[in-house]
Parts: structure tokens; C-alpha cells; sequence
């Protein structure tokens, strides 16, 4: 009984000896296996270069407007006493839309027509006080010839004749006042009917019978009317960075929510020179002319248009992320190493940060850019000089690279891989810490 406990001790020693030998077999295995099959320095994500057809595109929004549109109001105040049309009424020019009350108008134009009628007889009056103004002169003078009157009597006369002819001229005056308080009033009374100054469509009417309107700052409106739905317009918030592609003339097509998957043409008809800033923004209104035949679509409709400015078929495409790469430190290291020969003018060309950058030399408006090409493992940059771009891909115009090619993308360089000169890089994807 006293030699059991010895012989437990020793399995347990045994035990652990022998996890010790697993775990020091598999760990020198695993550094083995790492040290015969290495991983590869770094890792790269790319997209083959194509051909295919590449549209320039410029897209905005605007809203639907009919080609001419008056705002009806009214220049007078009063209660209105009739309306004789509603939303969506056709009207003629010249027709009766509504009535305001007219009996304080009626009482002005009679007061104003007294007030002519009192002004007419003064006039008569003071030529009637003129005339015998001139006849005591003539007297009192002839009287004067004989001596049979003072001279003084006959100045006397004479200033009574010059005041009764002003006299006529106050009155004449006088009259012109009233003739043009009375045309005044009656303006203001036919103010009172409300006609239609074109042939169109009622599309608001913002009162209703009995309302009173006020139009003693400005004229209030009453009713809106498009001249004709058949043929409207988008008026579209153009970005300043695309105005410049676009130019009167040139087709359009949109799209409005009420009638979604169906295309509606246009034309760009102008591009106004009126600058607004929307959300810090600077945008050109460009007026697109539509035909509305069916009559469809209708004023206020929001349309997402756009406006085709150029395309190309069988384009090398180049993808626009290949341009937005930032090779890492490591990748930038060994593009020297590069196989292709290419590396000291390519390499100069790359922006600060490693990425893509426009060339200073050369035609100032020609857009060059620098990409990366894999070759084998490795990863060598081109120059390349673009043309038209869709947003996703841009036409190549001039560089070394052809149809099935790989740009890089993206690249990881693996923790612990050597990097340009023997540093060791910490995990990086496209140039990023993550």
C-alpha cells in the first residue's frame, strides 16, 4: 500500500514530458513550414483592362414649368363678389375670372363726375368774370380819354381784367384735376372685373367668393394660368464643374417619379448665365424644352434628367479606382526591382501620397494620370493620358497598356514581409493604416 503513491508521481512526470514533446514538435514544424513555403510580400486585388463603350453622362434635377405662366391679380381691394372659373378651367383671353364688389367704386366715379360737372361750371363762370372784367377796362379807359376818369381808376380796371383771365386758367385747371380723378376712378372700377390675359389653363386659384383681397403694398394673386401644357419646360440646377460640357442644342431625356421606367426627350434650349448657390453649391439654370403632347406630365413635377455630351465605342477602359490607388511604402520599394525596365520617369510622376497626379508637362489640358500594372508578382506603374471618363471607367488615349491587362486596386502587404530596405511594414491595405 505505501508504493502506490510513487508510481502516480511518476506517470504524471511522464504525462507532462510528453505534452511537452507534442507541443515543441508542432511548433518547430509550424516555423518549418513557414520557412519553406514563405507568403508572399504583398498581396494585390486588380481588374482587367477592357474595351467597351463609354458615355459621358451629366445628370441634374429641375422641375417641370409650363413655357409661360401669369400670376393673376388684383390691382384694387374689395370683397370679391364672383369667381367664375376653378382649377384646371380653360380660359380665354379677355375672359371674365372673377368680380369684385363695385358699389364704393360706383360711389367714387359718381362723386369724382360731380366734382368734373362743379370744375366745368366754374370754368364758365370765370370766363363770364373775365369778360366783364374786360368791358368796365374798356369803358373806364375810353372814360379816361375824355377826361371823365382818373387814371387811376382805369389801372384799377386793368388789374381786375389780368386777375379775372388768370381767373380762367385756376379754373381750366381746376377741371383738369376733376376730368382726371373721375378717368382715375373709373380705371379703378373696371379694375373690378378680373379678365384672363391669355388663353391657357387655371392651374391655382387661391381665393374664394365673399374673401376680401388687399392690394395696398402689392398685387395679391389670385389665380395662376399655364398658356399651354402642351408644351413645357425643365428648369435644371447645373454644377458649375459640369455647365461647361454642355451647350444649347444638344439632347436630353428624364425621368419623373409619377411615371417610373419611362423616358421622356428634350432639348437643351439654354443655359442661363445667372449663377445660384445652392448648398454651397455655385449651379446654372439650363432650361430643357419638352413636348407634352399626351399631356402627362404636369407643372411640378420634379425630373432627373440627363444629358448625354459625348461617347465612345470600343474604348480602352481603364477603371477610375486604379487611378485612386495609393500604392503602400513597400509596393513603392519594389517598383524599382520591376522586370518591365520602366521605372525611373514613371515613378517621378507619382503624386505625394503615393496615388495618381496630373503631369506638369505637356499640353496644360491634357489629363494625365499613373496607375499600376501587375506583371508576374510584380507591380510596375504606367502613364497614361486620358479622354472621356462615365464615372466608373475612363478612355485611354495614349499609355503602354492594352486590352486585358491588370491595374491594381487595392494591395496588402502582410506583417512581417520585407519592404524597401529591409524595413518590416506594419499591416497596410492601399496605403492606409487599418
Amino acid at each position: 500500500m505505501a508504493s502506490l503513491p510513487k508510481k502516480s508521481g511518476w506517470s504524471t512526470r511522464l504525462t507532462w514530458i510528453g505534452l511537452l514533446l507534442v507541443v515543441g514538435g508542432g511548433a518547430f514544424a509550424y516555423w518549418r513550414y513557414v520557412t519553406l513555403h514563405p507568403p508572399p510580400p504583398i498581396t494585390y486585388k486588380t481588374v482587367a483592362i477592357e474595351k467597351r463603350k463609354i458615355v459621358g453622362r451629366v445628370t441634374a434635377s429641375g422641375t417641370l414649368q409650363a413655357v409661360v405662366t401669369v400670376q393673376v391679380g388684383s390691382q384694387v381691394s374689395g370683397r370679391l363678389q364672383k369667381i367664375n372659373v376653378d382649377f384646371n378651367s380653360q380660359v380665354k383671353k379677355g375672359e371674365l375670372l372673377a368680380k369684385i364688389d363695385p358699389q364704393l367704386f360706383l360711389a367714387n366715379v359718381a362723386q369724382a363726375h360731380a366734382n368734373y360737372v362743379s370744375a366745368a361750371a366754374s370754368v364758365v363762370q370765370a370766363q363770364a368774370n373775365a369778360r366783364n372784367a374786360e368791358r368796365i377796362y374798356n369803358r373806364t379807359k375810353a372814360l379816361n380819354e375824355q377826361n371823365l376818369a382818373a387814371l387811376a381808376d382805369v389801372e384799377t380796371a386793368e388789374t381786375t381784367l389780368a386777375v379775372a383771365k388768370s381767373g380762367i386758367d385756376v379754373a381750366k385747371a381746376s377741371l383738369e384735376q376733376a376730368k382726371a380723378q373721375l378717368n382715375q376712378n373709373e380705371v379703378n372700377l373696371s379694375y373690378t372685373n378680373i379678365y384672363s390675359p391669355i388663353d391657357g389653363v387655371v392651374i391655382s386659384r387661391a381665393v374664394d367668393v365673399g374673401q376680401t383681397v388687399a392690394a395696398s403694398l402689392q398685387a395679391p394673386v389670385l389665380f395662376t394660368i399655364a398658356e399651354d401644357l402642351r408644351k413645357m419646360q425643365v428648369n435644371t440646377n447645373v454644377a458649375e464643374g459640369d455647365v461647361g460640357r454642355l451647350a444649347s442644342g444638344m439632347p436630353a431625356y428624364f425621368t419623373v417619379d409619377a411615371f417610373p421606367g419611362q423616358r421622356f426627350n428634350g432639348k437643351i434650349s439654354q443655359i442661363r448665365n445667372a449663377a445660384q448657390t445652392l448648398q454651397n453649391v455655385v449651379t446654372y439654370d439650363a432650361v430643357i424644352d419638352v413636348d407634352n403632347g399626351d399631356l402627362k406630365l404636369r407643372p411640378g413635377m420634379t425630373a432627373n434628367v440627363t444629358v448625354i455630351y459625348d461617347s465612345r465605342d470600343q474604348a480602352i477602359a481603364v477603371p477610375n479606382s486604379a487611378m485612386r490607388f495609393k500604392p503602400p511604402p513597400a509596393m513603392l520599394g519594389s517598383a524599382s526591382a520591376s522586370p518591365s525596365g520602366s521605372s525611373a520617369a514613371p515613378v517621378a510622376s507619382v503624386g505625394p501620397n503615393g496615388g495618381s497626379g496630373r503631369q506638369a508637362r505637356g499640353d496644360k489640358n491634357t489629363d494625365t494620370r499613373t496607375v499600376w500594372v501587375l506583371e508576374g508578382d510584380k507591380a510596375r506603374p504606367a502613364v497614361l493620358k486620358l479622354g472621356l471618363s462615365d464615372g466608373t471607367v475612363t478612355e485611354m488615349l495614349s499609355g503602354d497598356l492594352k486590352e486585358g491587362d491588370l491595374v491594381v486596386t487595392d494591395a496588402t502587404t502582410l506583417a512581417g514581409a520585407p519592404a524597401a530596405g529591409g524595413a518590416t511594414p506594419s499591416p497596410v491595405r492601399g496605403g492606409r493604416m487599418f
